[in-house]
């Protein structure tokens, strides 16, 4: 025989969660999605109570990851992390990450193109760079493969990089400055075979920007 439910009230410190009393007394507290079918009068049986607090962990873990990933994109394995890190079940990590690809909110290639997007926009570094971080958030190597083939070149990322950063050089002489600019471009994983080429190419155009301002000058 069942017990019937005899009261359903919202948790004073949180109205998205309902306290269930159960025969006159509280029984345990649900999410309002998963009590939003129970009933004063009800009777529930032990196994629907049992499904009744799977259904809530299963919720409760989903609206975690749904508030971490509301922050900015993530990977499947930061995803994984943060819930297991929350002392969440392995089980219920995986239904909760099954349901979030299904929904499109996980997505680990559109992740990697993301990642590599604002990269390149913002702070430009090499290709081996980009496989070390993708890697480092779990993202399969077929995936970083795939992304990297359709990215920019590796001699246009130096460059891009090289020109966010050139305006801290102005000042500085050939050597010092090739030394400084070298220095930065090898931190962002590109090599001497390209960070040379580009050294030249930046200090050349600098030049040749600090003569024409010169020459404006000249009555």
């Amino acid at each position: 025989m069942g017990k019937q439910i005899t009261a359903l009230k919202a948790q004073k410190r949180n109205h998205q969660r309902v306290n269930v009393y159960l025969d006159g007394e509280f029984a345990f507290g649900l999410s309002r999605i998963v009590a939003a079918w129970l009933q004063v009068g009800q009777e529930l049986s032990e196994e629907k109570i049992a499904e009744l607090k799977v259904e809530d962990e299963l919720e409760f873990a989903y609206q975690r990851a749904i508030r971490f990933i509301g922050y900015r994109m993530r990977s499947v394995t930061e995803v994984h992390q943060f819930l297991n890190q929350q002392g969440i079940d392995s089980v219920v990590i995986e239904n909760v990450i099954d349901r979030l690809e299904k929904n499109s909110l996980l997505d680990d290639l559109s992740f990697a193109r993301m990642w590599i997007e604002n990269r390149n926009e913002f702070r430009p570094r090499s290709h081996r760079m980009l496989a070390i971080e993708l890697k480092q958030k779990g993202i399969h190597s077929d995936i970083i493969s795939l992304i990297l083939e359709k990215t920019t070149s590796e001699e246009a990322l130096a460059y891009s990089a090289a020109k966010n950063q050139v305006r801290k050089y102005k000042h500085l002489e050939w050597q010092e400055f090739r030394k400084k600019l070298g220095s930065f471009l090898a931190r962002r994983g590109f090599y001497y075979s390209i960070i040379n080429p580009v050294v030249d190419q930046v200090w050349a155009e600098r030049d040749l920007e600090r003569h024409g301002v010169d020459r404006d000058l000249v009555p």
